[in-house]
């Protein structure tokens, strides 16, 4: 599995020689439980749930998905909008050693096939709203045996209608036994996060419990004070302090990893349960609940709350319990961090750096009155490094490919070519080299240039999107931008910015090439303008590089 993780895990002699201390996911949740069961674990409108209780709901579906022959190693699809029922269906899963499977509830039925299929799944729950688009693909799942819907105000006929095995969630849950009473369970335990799929089909990326906990949630107290012992995360929640709102779909990995971070150190996960982003509903939220963490992805989500607390009803608001702000999942651009911290200066701006398959690898935080850098940089450790094209250490200002070593997934669910291509053994140590590009500088730290994937090659020339977007959205005419590379007969692929106005403005190509000028090379100048009238996001709030390269050369096309 590498060698970072034998740098850092804690000993232990037993009667067959070292042996490693265990840890489990479901393990960890149960004895946060039983250390403070009366804390508050969840609150989403106006349902609150204590440890003891969530651990309860938890017990009484893992024994509900068990009657209906589901079992360790089995996939539950989570096909569900963000909720209680979707942290405690983790749980449950994590309780019995079967595996959650994140599903986007943004799917159409080919697409929503082709994931269920490809995971194997056994069971879904499901918001009751999706019961007829479950029930048009079913036939093509025979794996697929296990139902249960959840409550989101469609009457339970209309689910039976199209889906006539499917049992009511609450119903599963009241006739199944809260006692813990389950078998022994492993750190090899899955947990398996599929990408987002937005530049290829998603993919299932496979995580040992032990290895996702520390190298993705925190491991109970983040990069410098991870716990060493199970044992020791009793101390770690005795006193919580968390109030975590992750804002992001739950389908999401920042949204998994933060709130479950949350809950191991003993803190309260507050759901935000809007199907429709309500920039100045989640401040209200905020306010009313004194949340101290707020988990958002890149400016899809920053713009919009920047703006509201800019509104005469978010200026009257109290929001001064925000703390901490982080990203995940998209680098926030200067001109964002700049309003957040102007608006916010009591709150730390936090931008982290992942992967699904690296879990967490940096950080770079932003403070009122502190510099905000170009492009995202954070340091070099010794479990992260940039790889040249020969996979060695990348020289000093060579752009390369960021890698992850230590804490890593064991890689790709039924997909060992692509494992072995994004999980190299490098001189007997596994790395993550997912493929953003990233440059080594001469004091250590490293920058972050973009995902490979979506960099555009103009006349030689690299372009990384990220870079030129930020650029664009400090315009103060533009309300959003994807930048992306279209085919060109003279240099291959000509930079096009895809731009969203704000209300009311009108942007012109001319105009966002002398603003980007003063940011960027004049070679990363988007050569031609596409304007739209909303830009396409995945519901994490990423953007859609296909979409946004397809409407380009459509509209450009047609004049």
């Amino acid at each position: 599995m590498g060698q970072g993780r034998a740098a850092t895990l804690p000993r232990v002699v037993g009667l067959k020689g070292p042996l490693y201390m265990e840890f489990n996911l479901a393990d960890l949740w149960e004895r946060v439980v039983d250390t403070v069961p009366d804390h508050e674990a969840f609150v989403c409108g106006d349902r609150r749930y204590t440890y003891l209780e969530a651990d309860e709901r938890a017990n009484r579906l893992a024994h509900a998905l068990a009657a209906r022959g589901i079992g360790p190693g089995d996939h539950v699809a989570l096909y569900l909008h963000n909720s209680v029922e979707y942290l405690e269906a983790m749980l449950a899963a994590f309780k019995m050693r079967a595996v959650p499977i994140n599903v986007n509830y943004r799917y159409v039925e080919d697409e929503l096939r082709y994931l269920l299929d490809d995971a194997d799944a056994r069971a879904v729950i499901f918001d009751a709203q999706f019961a007829p688009k479950l029930a048009r693909i079913r036939d093509h799942l025979p794996k697929l045996d296990t139902f249960l819907a959840v409550d989101d105000g469609t009457t339970i006929a209309d689910v039976t209608n199209d889906l006539p095995n499917a049992q009511r969630y609450d119903d599963a849950l009241a006739a199944a036994s809260p006692q813990r009473d389950f078998a022994p369970r492993s750190p090899d335990d899955l947990y398996i996060l599929y990408t987002g799929g937005t530049t290829g089909m998603p993919k299932g990326v496979m995580w040992r419990h032990e290895d996702v906990f520390f190298g993705a949630m925190g491991g109970a107290g983040g990069a410098s004070q991870m716990i060493t012992t199970p044992e020791e995360i009793e101390d770690r929640c005795r006193e919580a302090r968390t109030r975590c709102v992750p804002a992001c779909p739950f389908m999401h990995g920042t949204a998994h990893w933060m709130a479950l971070g949350a809950l191991f150190t003993g803190g309260t996960v507050i759901v935000y349960p809007n199907q429709h982003f309500d920039p100045l509903g989640l401040w209200q939220l905020i306010e009313r609940e004194e949340a101290n963490f707020l988990v958002i992805v890149g400016d899809a989500f920053a713009r919009p709350l920047v703006d509201a607390l800019a509104s005469p009803e978010g200026s009257a608001l109290d929001v001064s319990c925000c703390r901490v702000l982080l990203s995940g999942g998209a680098i926030l651009s200067p001109s964002v961090k700049q309003s957040l911290v102007d608006r916010l200066p009591g709150t730390v701006v936090v931008d982290g750096y992942g992967a699904s398959e690296t879990g967490g690898q940096g950080q770079s935080v932003t403070v009122a009155g502190g510099e905000i850098a170009g492009a995202p940089r954070f340091q070099m450790n010794n479990e992260t490094t940039v790889l040249d094209e020969h996979q060695q250490p990348a020289a000093i200002g060579a752009v390369g490919r960021l890698a992850r070593r230590g804490y890593i997934p064991l890689g790709y669910y039924k997909d060992p070519e692509k494992t072995a291509a994004t999980f190299p053994v490098i001189d007997g140590v596994r790395w993550a080299v997912p493929g953003d590009h990233a440059v080594l500088d001469a004091d250590g730290m490293i920058t972050l240039l973009g995902r490979g994937s979506v960099s555009i090659n103009t006349g030689g020339e690299k372009v990384y999107p990220e870079e030129v977007e930020a650029a664009l959205k400090s315009h103060a005419s533009v309300l959003d931008v994807i930048v992306v590379g279209v085919p060109d007969a003279r240099w291959g692929e000509r930079v096009v910015a895809v731009v969203q106005p704000r209300l009311g403005e009108r942007v012109s190509l001319d105009g966002l090439q002398a603003h980007a000028g003063s940011h960027v090379a004049r070679y990363k100048v988007p050569r031609d303008l596409v304007v739209v009238e909303e830009i396409v996001r995945s519901p994490s709030g990423k953007p859609d590089y296909r979409w946004a390269r397809a409407t380009a050369i459509e509209k450009m096309s047609n004049g």
